[in-house]
């Protein structure tokens, strides 16, 4: 009887590892009156969350990039999506700081016609594509700002208003 539970306890567990998470994408919609679009994809792998992002129609120069505690873009400026998404419950910061928002992704910088890209990783420790973690991303809300963060405005960084929102989403 014991061989049997175990047999099946190994099974559910080899099961529930194939079924974990390992890919998610936010496809960046325009908030009302802006024409910013883009995607944003997350990696999980050998206990980091890369994320890469391609995003158009900015205005040259830098701007505000976070992901933001709900996944909810139904508000035409953005704001539906909440706060920065921090569940360690540290102040703002930029990415590389000892202590910054889970959400804290930091700047863009747009090119002369208006494409930027973002290449980060994230320890899985801070967040994560892991069900039930309390830094799981999936179901979050990424924000693209018209201004630069500037990684000491609390709890912002004064990145400005909301140029487009999506919705991280697993694959």
């Amino acid at each position: 009887m014991r061989l049997a539970t175990l047999s099946v306890a190994l099974l559910f567990a080899a099961g529930a590892a194939q079924a974990a998470t390992t890919s998610a994408v936010a496809e960046l919609k325009p908030t009302q009156g802006n024409n910013v679009t883009g995607s944003v994809r997350f990696t999980q792998q050998a206990g980091k969350l890369q994320i890469d992002a391609e995003i158009q129609g900015l205005a040259p120069g830098v701007h505000g990039f976070h992901l933001h505690e709900k996944g909810d873009c139904s508000a035409p400026d953005g704001t539906s999506a909440g706060g920065h998404f921090n569940p360690a419950g540290h102040q703002h910061g930029a990415p590389t700081a000892g202590a910054h928002h889970g959400g804290d992704f930091g700047n863009l910088t747009a090119d002369a016609s208006g494409k930027a890209t973002l290449h980060l990783s994230v320890p899985t420790s801070e967040i994560s594509l892991d069900d039930g973690a309390a830094g799981n991303v999936v179901g979050r809300g990424v924000i693209v700002h018209a201004d630069a963060d500037d990684f000491v405005t609390q709890p912002t960084g004064n990145s400005g208003k909301r140029l487009a929102c999506g919705v991280v989403v697993a694959k």
